[in-house]
């Protein structure tokens, strides 16, 4: 339960932080997408730990081995099966708390669900897991081009060091240009100096990460229960230490009059456009064929390299001191994760809305 995610465009991922692997079940691809193996390494190489001095210094490369449903080089219509296997795995790092429960952490509650648990990194529950979904997410990526739809991502704040301009006013391919993916270079120093000075304090903090959807089509989205932001709210919340989802003008629109946020429709040609764009892209469930926008918040990563009061799984108080490798700061790995997470509930309603044929 709870391992799979998508109605058409469906993913199934499997494995946990410390086991031999992890893996992804891709079904409902069409036959004939092209299916470029590089660009899924450069999506993994975007994820994947020890890439930076503001990362955790695990070292996994999460080269990936196809196993099923591409045939010289196009989907054939098959699930497409994929494999990541783990090669750094320190499980001697989590012996302290085999039966402790970290603060803030699944430790408790997947052992209250299933009276056992893998404490060596978390298992099931940890991060790890998200390199699966890059991969699946990849795949989407792709299916999403074919039909000119793309997606962007990029950190938008670190604790209280907010970016203050819209997308609309950077130039978003330069968020690959620095180890904390924001597109302002200037901010993006100060934001790494930031993190940097967290980490030597043995401390954590979260931040926030922006994405844009460019090129969807109108009409995506289906009443009522599965209205396509709710979708998107839904495909966020299941990342690891995601807080807090918004799409448009978010809370901030709460402090405007309708006369200030109704979006005012023109022709344009043979499309329908909007003037502004508070709507976030998406009316009534439906998107409209403007940019699709939202922010994700995520809380500061639970392990902290600090001492901490907590109780085992006997009910005794004990002190879990924080050990291992782990990320300071979440989101600039989190960056393609949210992407491919967009790209999963997009490709589904594309295909939701057409038939199942590139």
């Amino acid at each position: 339960m709870g391992n799979s995610f998508g109605r058409i465009f469906r993913i199934s991922t499997f494995g946990e932080s410390h086991g031999l692997g992890l893996g992804v079940v891709i079904e409902g691809c069409p036959a004939g997408l092209p299916i470029d193996e590089e660009f899924i390494r450069n999506e993994m190489q975007r994820r994947k730990p020890g890439q930076s001095k503001i990362t955790t210094q695990r070292k996994e490369e999460d080269e990936f081995q196809i196993l099923s449903g591409v045939f010289e080089g196009k989907s054939t219509g098959t699930p497409i099966g994929l494999v990541i296997m783990n090669t750094d795995q320190k499980s001697k790092d989590y012996s302290h708390i085999s039966d402790k429960f970290r603060p803030s952490h699944a430790d408790y509650t997947y052992f209250e669900k299933y009276g056992i648990r893998d404490y060596r990194g978390g298992g099931r529950s940890s991060a790890r897991e998200t390199a699966a979904r890059v991969a699946g997410g990849a795949i989407a990526k792709m299916l999403l081009k074919h039909y000119g739809v793309s997606i962007q991502a990029y950190v938008s704040q670190v604790g209280d060091m907010k970016l203050e301009k819209s997308y609309q006013e950077l130039d978003l391919a330069k968020a690959e240009e620095n180890i904390v993916r924001c597109p302002d270079p200037e901010m993006a120093e100060k934001m790494i100096e930031f993190i940097d000075e967290v980490r030597k304090n043995r401390d954590t903090v979260g931040g926030i990460v922006s994405c844009v959807a460019n090129g969807v089509p109108p009409g995506l989205g289906e009443p009522v229960f599965d209205r396509l932001h709710a979708e998107l709210g839904k495909a966020m919340l299941s990342i690891n230490a995601v807080k807090g989802f918004e799409y448009g003008s978010g809370f901030e629109g709460v402090k405007m009059r309708g006369s200030q946020h109704n979006d005012a429709y023109y022709q344009d040609g043979d499309r329908v456009r909007t003037r502004t764009n508070n709507s976030g892209g998406i009316q009534g469930g439906i998107s409209n064929g403007e940019d699709i926008y939202f922010n994700v918040a995520f809380k500061p990563v639970a392990t902290i390299m600090q001492d901490q009061e907590s109780v085992n799984e006997s009910g005794d108080s004990v002190t879990v001191s924080g050990k291992g490798r782990h990320d300071p700061c979440v989101v600039p790995r989190a960056v393609p994760i949210v992407e491919a997470m967009a790209a999963l509930v997009l490709a589904d309603y594309l295909l939701i809305s057409r038939t199942n044929k590139l």
